[in-house]
């Protein structure tokens, strides 16, 4: 039987809070200080399910990791240290777990299956297959490579050059990943510029890339080295305080550390464009990551916009939230080039546009994104999270903002991206 979490109004969001280390980057620095040279320290990785799930299946392949508070020691093994696991490797719910080490066993010298839970076994990956296979892999898995379970057989690859369909960090990390092990030179390019987190941490620790405007380029045959790692604040998780703050007068909200690398700031960008009251402060650079303080104001007045291209991949994950907010501005927001979404943990566009329409929201579903009409209110009711932790952080925002009290059914899947989200929103709530 699912869990029912229940939101009341609120006042305003007033204080200063630290979030969660970034997710994105946390998976990155677990798998390449694992096949980097000698020791990596990582400072303020995040421990949500994703990432443990991503450790235990480095775990399983001989990695030596141990924990020490916010720190995460892990003693790399090279480039060809990995071993043979012995069982079935378990990606959970983590779409980034399952195509980033696809790309990895590709080019490992032994067979290795990637599967998930029943969620991840619906999502899509045959777009991370299709240029592996090209590299040489071999790989297979469920209606022609389409879906999960994987099937890996590691194989020695070559260098291809390759033009991403739809910009996605998931697919270039995938094929990063495999280019460090290919036979010359791997390059990939892209529509539009996605978070560029592997290229950043790749260049840290101490891998030659050449990027020329939407190319990366990168040598096979080169290991990372180990160092210490800093990890900064989650910005999709600071999205959901920076919207609770924008939608509700007299809201003063300060979140520090948090990461600011400009392919992930497109959420902040649009709330800008619509007229929010939001501060970048202390702005800094650490392991090729910048970071700094975002302080928020409530009360402003916010106007809708148009949303498309370039824009999308840069705050795909905030979505949902934009949606939220949207309600809540003067005019239309239209969100186009974001089918993307509809492969997710869940179809987003289709489970936000839903549940906000029960809470009275105008929202009209396109096949690539949705319109909203805002409307300046909403009302609290139960709604689905679809166990998806995106959309399940979106509606509690929602209950904030709404009128009446809002249940959120299932809402314990926040713990895959944010563990202690509710505890963290406590902190602010001002009733």
């Amino acid at each position: 039987m699912s869990s029912l979490l229940t939101i009341t109004p609120a006042k305003f969001l007033k204080g200063e809070i630290s979030l969660p280390g970034d997710k994105s980057i946390s998976h990155r620095a677990i798998i390449l200080a694992s096949i980097a040279k000698g020791i990596s320290v990582i400072r303020g990785w995040q421990r949500g399910k994703d990432c443990l799930a991503t450790l235990n299946i480095l775990k399983m392949m001989g990695i030596e990791a141990t924990e020490e508070k916010d720190e995460l020691f892990i003693k790399g093994r090279g480039l060809t240290g990995l071993k043979e696991p012995t069982d079935i490797l378990n990606c959970e719910n983590s779409g980034t777990t399952m195509r980033l080490l696809a790309g990895l066993l590709s080019a490992q010298g032994f067979y290795s299956v990637l599967s998930g839970d029943s969620s991840l076994r619906r999502r899509p990956m045959r777009r991370v297959i299709s240029p592996l296979e090209r590299m040489g892999a071999k790989i297979s898995g469920r209606e022609n490579g389409q879906f999960p379970p994987l099937s890996i057989i590691g194989s020695s690859l070559k260098g291809i050059d390759y033009s991403l369909p739809i910009a996605s960090a998931q697919v270039k990390s995938c094929l990063l990943l495999a280019a460090l092990y290919a036979r010359g030179t791997t390059s990939i390019t892209e529509p539009y510029r996605s978070r560029d987190h592997t290229e950043r941490m790749l260049r840290f620790l101490g891998v030659n890339l050449e990027i020329d405007s939407l190319t990366v380029k990168v040598e096979g045959g080169v290991s990372p080295v180990g160092k210490e790692i800093s990890v900064p604040g989650d910005l999709s998780a600071a999205a959901y305080f920076i919207a609770g703050a924008v939608l509700l007068n007299k809201s003063e909200v300060k979140i520090l550390n948090v990461g600011l690398n400009p392919t992930r700031r497109g959420f902040i960008d649009v709330l800008l464009q619509m007229g929010a009251d939001i501060r970048v402060l202390n702005l800094r650079e650490e392991c090729g990551e910048e970071l700094g303080d975002i302080e928020i104001k409530g009360g402003a007045t916010l106007e809708g916009i148009l949303i498309r291209g370039e824009m999308i991949p840069r705050m795909i994950d905030e979505i949902p939230i934009l949606a939220v907010v949207a309600c809540f501005a003067r005019g239309k927001t239209v969100i186009k080039d974001a089918a993307e979404l509809r492969v997710k943990e869940t179809d987003r566009i289709k489970a936000i546009a839903a549940e906000l329409c029960k809470m009275g929201a105008q929202i009209e579903e396109k096949r690539d994104g949705i319109i909203i009409e805002g409307t300046g209110r909403l009302k609290g009711c139960q709604c689905q999270s679809y166990k998806d932790h995106r959309i399940a952080m979106a509606l509690i925002i929602a209950g904030l903002a709404a009128e009446g009290k809002t249940e959120i059914v299932a809402p314990e899947c926040i713990e895959t991206s944010f563990p202690g989200f509710e505890d963290t929103l406590r902190k602010v709530v001002r009733d």
